[in-house]
C-alpha cells in the first residue's frame, strides 16, 4: 500500500501532466510541430519567448512524469500475474485507444461535410496523408484502417500505445532493472536511448527510460517521500530554469550564432530541463499538492484526468488558427490564444466527461477504462 501523501501526490501529477499536455499542443508560434531542437520562426518577443519557454521547456516534464508514475504503480502488483494483468490492461488501454481513435474519424469525418469546419480541417494539416490529402473523406479504406488503428488522428494516443507494449513486457523490464550488471547495461543503453530522442513505434526512448525508472525505484525502495542530499530541490530548480531560459533564447538566436551546432546543444538543454524539472516539481511542490488535495472541487477534477488527455487532441491544433481569426490577430493574440484556447478545451473536456458519467456511466466507464468513476 503507498502511503496516503505519495498516493495523491501521483494523482495530483497525473492530472496537473494532462493539464499541462493541452497546453503544449496549444503551442501556435511557427513551427508547430515541437521537437527538442525546434527553432522558431517568429520574431522574439517578450510573448513568444515565455510560450516557447513554456511550452518546449517548463511543460515538458509532464510524460516523463506520467511515465514513472505508471511503471512505480505497475511494479507495485506484482502479486498479480502479469498475464492475468494484461487481460485487464486490453479493457483498461487497447479498448479506449481503438475507441477514441474510431471517434474521433467519425467526428471529422462529419465535420468535413461543413465547409467551415473542413477548411479549418484542411489547413491544420492534421488528418493530411500525402501531399495531395489533407482529408478523411479522401481516405481510402486500407488508409482509414490504418489511421484508425495504426496513426490515430487524436495524436496524444501513442502514449497509450507504447504503455501496453511495456507493460507487456514488464517481466523483462523487472528483471533487466533489478540485476546489478543488467541494470547498468539496460540503463546505459535507455540513456542512450533518450538522448538520441529515439522513437520506434511501440518503444520510444523517453517512455522506456522513465517507465522503467518508475519500476527500478519501486523495486529498489527508493525513497520518493525525502530527496536525499543531491536531490534537493532548490539547486535543481535554479538549474531547470536556467536550462529551459538558455533552449529558449538558442531557438531564437543559436542557429545565427553557431549555426548547426546550435540542435545538438539544444538537445542536450531539453534532457537536462526534464530531468532537473522532474527533480525539482515532485520534490519541492509538496506544499502545493497538500493544499490542491484538500481541496474537494480540485480532487473532483482529477477524476477527468484521463477525458481531458483524450478529448483534447486534435481539436486544440485544428482551433489555434480560428481562434487567431476571432481574436482578430491583433496586439498578444498568439500569447492569448496560447492562454484560452487549452482553458477552453480543459472546460469543455471535464463539463462532457460529468455530464456523460452523469448520464450514461457505462459508456463512460468503457471510454475511460474504469478511470475516474
Amino acid at each position: 500500500m503507498l502511503p496516503t501523501f505519495i498516493s495523491d501526490k501521483f494523482r495530483f501529477w497525473s492530472f496537473v501532466s494532462m493539464v499541462l499536455l493541452v497546453f503544449v499542443h496549444g503551442y501556435n508560434l511557427e513551427e508547430r510541430y515541437l521537437q527538442p531542437w525546434s527553432l522558431v520562426g517568429d520574431a522574439l518577443t517578450l510573448s513568444s519567448f515565455t510560450e516557447y519557454f513554456l511550452a518546449n521547456g517548463i511543460l515538458r516534464f509532464r510524460i516523463p512524469m506520467l511515465f514513472l508514475i505508471s511503471g512505480y504503480l505497475y511494479a507495485l502488483h506484482d502479486q498479480t500475474p502479469n498475464r492475468i494483468r494484461i487481460k485487464k490492461r486490453v479493457r483498461t488501454l487497447l479498448l479506449p485507444y481503438l475507441l477514441w481513435s474510431g471517434l474521433c474519424l467519425l467526428l471529422m469525418f462529419w465535420l468535413e461535410t461543413f465547409a467551415i469546419t473542413r477548411g479549418w480541417i484542411a489547413a491544420s494539416h492534421i488528418a493530411q496523408i500525402d501531399e495531395t490529402r489533407a482529408l478523411v473523406h479522401e481516405y481510402g479504406v486500407g488508409e482509414t484502417i490504418v489511421r484508425w488503428i495504426f496513426a490515430p488522428l487524436p495524436y496524444q494516443l501513442w502514449f497509450i500505445r507504447v504503455l501496453f507494449f511495456y507493460n507487456l513486457a514488464y517481466p523483462l523490464l523487472r528483471n533487466w532493472v533489478t540485476g546489478r550488471t543488467s541494470a547498468r547495461v539496460f540503463f546505459s543503453i535507455a540513456v542512450f536511448l533518450w538522448l538520441a530522442t529515439a522513437g520506434l513505434y511501440f518503444a520510444e526512448g523517453e517512455g522506456l527510460l522513465f517507465f522503467s525508472l518508475g519500476v527500478w525505484m519501486q523495486k529498489s525502495a527508493f525513497n520518493i517521500e525525502k530527496p536525499a542530499g543531491w536531490l534537493k530541490p532548490l539547486r535543481w530548480a535554479m538549474v531547470f530554469v536556467f536550462a529551459a531560459a538558455l533552449k529558449t533564447w538558442l531557438a531564437f538566436r543559436g542557429f545565427v550564432l553557431i549555426g548547426n551546432g546550435v540542435f545538438p546543444l539544444m538537445v542536450l538543454l531539453h534532457k537536462l530541463t526534464i530531468a532537473s524539472g522532474l527533480v525539482a516539481v515532485w520534490y519541492g511542490a509538496d506544499a502545493l499538492v497538500r493544499w490542491c488535495m484538500n481541496r474537494r472541487a480540485f480532487v473532483w477534477l482529477t477524476s477527468f484526468s484521463f477525458i481531458i488527455y483524450a478529448v483534447h487532441a486534435p481539436w486544440v491544433a485544428i482551433l489555434i488558427d480560428p481562434t487567431f481569426d476571432l481574436l482578430g490577430r491583433g496586439p498578444g493574440y498568439q500569447m492569448l490564444t496560447f492562454i484560452f484556447l487549452p482553458l477552453s478545451i480543459i472546460a469543455f473536456a471535464v463539463m462532457f466527461g460529468a455530464v456523460l458519467r452523469r448520464l450514461w456511466p457505462a459508456a463512460y466507464r468503457i471510454l475511460t477504462g474504469g478511470r475516474g468513476i
